[in-house]
């Protein structure tokens, strides 16, 4: 049996000031869609300085939203295949 390895590419871009974090995902499928989402983060004004930190945060809540976005077009696709309504997809 022959497996074909397929690769996603998922990109992840930052945009940071003194308080908060911005984090935008991107992936490209191969089917020739794109996703994309958003997250953000809030720095406390009495925590430290971690830009990290925010990055960390604001990247999972992005990756989480695109996760979602990903299992919504599985399950529509899955729809619109059978045409009827498939299970609930989660996480």
């Amino acid at each position: 049996m022959t497996h074909i390895a397929v690769g996603w590419h998922v990109e992840l871009e930052f945009e940071e000031d003194e308080q908060h974090t911005r984090a935008a995902a991107l992936v490209r499928l191969p089917d020739g869609s794109e996703i994309r989402a958003h997250g953000r983060a809030s720095r406390h004004r009495s925590d430290g300085n971690q830009p990290r930190v925010g990055e960390e945060i604001a990247g999972a809540r992005a990756l989480n939203e695109l996760a979602m976005k990903m299992l919504t077009k599985a399950h529509d696709e899955i729809d619109e295949e059978t045409g009827r309504t498939s299970h609930s997809l989660s996480l």
